[in-house]
């Protein structure tokens, strides 16, 4: 049961002393059994004063608190940092399992937050939560692209759907939200030591390993919308790069669309691959001989780890669109997909 199960929240943190009092706040204000909690907070090479002030704060916090620092090579590095915070984590554990949540220094999650993850992972190995940034509407280019990839996903889940999706699910896969059991992080490997995009690749790793990976909007996080971020290539430079007048570019739906139904029917097949003649049916559909599909299937423990690892890239409308070409295509896509549903 996970109701007993001992939670660690391990939090990068670089040079953020004027964030962590509301971090610190949204960690006390939240519901669980605070027996069972302990927050990991790593100290990515600060030279501001969070360690002096988390020093002070601690003996007022209602729950635990472990800080330890790190990263003195001045190099900036967000799988590092968050590899590290969990490892913070894991050590606590000792090797025995238990619920891992991340978030980062520059956010807060909702009271109850615990408990929609805890939710979340009875149903899943893996959860990816919705992050909302404040101020959202300030950035009308950025919710507008938020929205699209909303949208894109519910396609995907109507393409190819599975039994552990949120029903009130999204697309976000950011580090500021997502929960994992111990035994799934220790599996796959955990954050890779990527200067950023560590936290997409963690979730590709699940899903291409067999576990179940579920983007569940009920399990919230607010976070800033600042420009000035602590790394490169995250939200910070995409809202400067949109606040500078540049035009984003989108996979063209009607590629990932091949994808996904591509996907869907490795995993319909995945039982039947048995039979030459199934796989023969499925490697002509992907372009792969028989003999490709087996030596893959005999790898994979179940279909959803077949259906991520035996989908090439997409032979078909592989090229970048604006982002008024892919809505208009999208929706396109939806009204067909509406159309065979009826």
């Amino acid at each position: 049961m996970l109701d007993d199960m001992p939670i660690v929240i391990c939090i990068p943190a670089r040079n953020e002393e004027a964030m962590l009092p509301q971090l610190m706040q949204a960690m006390a204000e939240l519901t669980v059994d605070r027996a069972l909690l302990t927050v990991c907070l790593y100290l990515d090479d600060c030279s501001d004063g969070s360690s002096a002030w988390l020093e002070h704060i601690v003996p007022t916090l209602p729950y635990r608190l472990t800080v330890a620092q790190g990263g003195a090579d001045g190099v900036p590095n967000a799988g590092a940092a968050r590899g590290a915070a969990v490892a913070m984590g894991l050590a606590l554990l000792d090797g025995e399992d238990g619920l891992i949540f991340t978030t980062d220094a520059d956010s807060r999650p909702h009271s109850d937050w615990i408990m929609m993850g805890c939710k979340a992972l009875a149903e899943a190995e893996v959860v990816a939560g919705r992050i909302v940034r404040t101020r959202a509407t300030g950035d009308p280019q950025a919710f507008r692209i938020e929205r699209y990839y909303d949208r894109l996903h519910r396609y995907r889940r109507s393409l190819d759907p599975v039994a552990w999706e949120a029903r009130d699910t999204h697309h976000f896969s950011g580090g500021a939200n997502i929960a994992m059991r111990a035994s799934a992080y220790r599996m796959i490997g955990g954050f890779l030591p990527m200067p950023s995009g560590e936290d997409a690749r963690l979730l590709d790793d699940a899903s291409r390993a067999g576990l179940r990976v579920r983007r569940d909007a009920a399990m919230v996080v607010e976070t800033s919308s600042r420009r000035e971020g602590r790394i490169a290539g995250g939200l910070a430079g995409l809202l400067r790069a949109l606040d500078q007048g540049e035009q984003p570019r989108m996979a063209d739906p009607r590629g990932v669309a091949w994808q996904w139904r591509a996907q869907a029917a490795a995993r319909q097949g995945f039982g039947v691959m048995d039979r030459l003649d199934e796989r023969a049916r499925l490697g002509e559909r992907l372009g792969l001989t028989a003999d490709h599909v087996l030596g893959v299937v005999r790898d994979c423990p179940n279909a959803e780890a077949f259906a991520m690892r035996i989908v090439p890239a997409a032979p078909i409308h592989n090229d970048m669109v604006s982002l008024d070409e892919a809505e208009d295509i999208l929706t396109i896509l939806e009204n067909r997909c509406c159309e065979i549903a009826a």
